[in-house]
């Protein structure tokens, strides 16, 4: 039967597939072999999990630990620093915990050491723009401080108006001050498709950008640093297949999460949102130690690792944080989500790994 419109459908569905294809090429070209994932000889590595917008939780494990002084300058010297993701969501304050880091990411680097960012399953739902969906996620101090400057004047400006109330200034555009205001923003956030709009293309152009120059997963010395965790499916992948193959798949999701309209090109991800992906994974948290060390095992040889440390699956099940709540499967896997975030109650740790040796510091637990 004759095409009524004179085209012809299947050439049009490999016109697709091939851009979609030059796309991907496009993002392997642009980022391929220039992002490190291995390093080795690091004599000590600190590692911090989850911070989910605790600022102030984050500073004072910062310095505990001895990686900044008290002008918040870099004092780590040669130290590995990894931060294994999820700085976003439930907390008020993940802007100023990025624009820390980035800071820190340009200290270090002058001082011999080195910050390592890792992506969370969080910072993946915002690059996306589906944070949104899940209530509570985007609290309104994330959701303000993440608008642009002119959109939050004019907003403002509006809400002086209505209110006739003076200039907001100082404590008067503090929400915490401001309960007024801060019902008009929470209102934005619950209700606006125009303000979350706003929200994502700022946070994706001067955040989103940032942090897909960064890994998902990274080793160092014979150490794996990963959010969720390696399952035994990519455990079989390359460490800088599973980097790339994430950042392509983000770098796409991103661009449609900015444009007005949604792109027509579709395809299925392979780790994005995934279960098993290294951004979602819980398996190592949460199966039989007894029934599945093999299957760790085996992960690990295939990944070239002794030991791998991983956040995501918060570990709070006592009153003063040992080391034995974050060790599994005889050491071979780390949990070092403690909780730090107010959200869960604010349980302040880090893992620092020196020559070799493993050791908790913790309030309360400090050496």
């Amino acid at each position: 039967m004759k095409n009524i419109t004179g085209k012809n459908p299947t050439r049009k569905i490999k016109s697709s597939l091939i851009f979609t294809l030059l796309i991907f090429l496009l993002f392997s070209c642009l980022y391929a072999g220039k992002i490190q994932c291995v390093w080795t000889g690091v004599e000590k590595i600190i590692a911090v999990g989850d911070i989910h917008g605790d600022y102030s939780n984050f500073l004072k494990i910062l310095k505990g630990v001895g990686l900044i002084d008290e002008a918040l300058h870099w004092s780590g010297g040669k130290t590995h620093f990894v931060q294994t993701g999820d700085i976003m969501d439930r907390g008020p304050d993940a802007r100023k915990v990025f624009d820390l880091l980035i800071k820190l990411e340009k200290d270090a680097e002058k001082a011999g050491g080195k910050v390592h960012v890792l992506l969370g399953n969080h910072e993946e739902m915002n690059i996306t723009g589906i944070s949104f969906d899940y209530p509570g996620y985007v609290t309104v101090e994330q959701f303000v401080s993440f608008l642009p400057g002119s959109y939050k004047k004019k907003e403002e400006k509006e809400f002086q108006e209505q209110s006739g109330k003076e200039n907001l200034s100082g404590s008067h555009s503090d929400l915490s001050s401001n309960n007024s205001l801060r019902a008009k923003w929470e209102n934005l956030l619950k209700t606006d498709l125009s303000a979350r709009k706003e929200y994502i293309i700022f946070f994706n152009k001067n955040y989103g950008k940032w942090l897909l120059k960064h890994n998902a997963v990274i080793k160092i010395n014979d150490v794996i640093f990963v959010h969720g965790g390696i399952s035994k499916k990519f455990s079989k992948w390359k460490l800088e297949d599973i980097n790339e193959q994430l950042r392509i798949e983000l770098s796409f999701l991103r661009r449609a999460a900015i444009n007005s309209s949604p792109s027509k090109i579709t395809f299925t991800p392979q780790i994005v949102y995934k279960s098993e992906g290294p951004l979602w994974y819980r398996g190592l948290a949460t199966m039989n130690e007894a029934i599945f060390e093999a299957e760790v095992d085996k992960t690990l040889t295939n990944l070239g690792a002794k030991y791998m440390v991983i956040a995501h699956t918060p570990r709070m099940g006592s009153p003063v944080m040992a080391e034995e709540y974050l060790r599994r499967f005889h050491g071979k896997v780390w949990i070092i989500d403690t909780g730090i975030s107010e959200f869960y109650g604010g349980f302040l740790s880090a893992l620092i790994i020196k020559n070799g040796e493993f050791s908790l510091w913790a309030v309360g637990h400090e050496r």
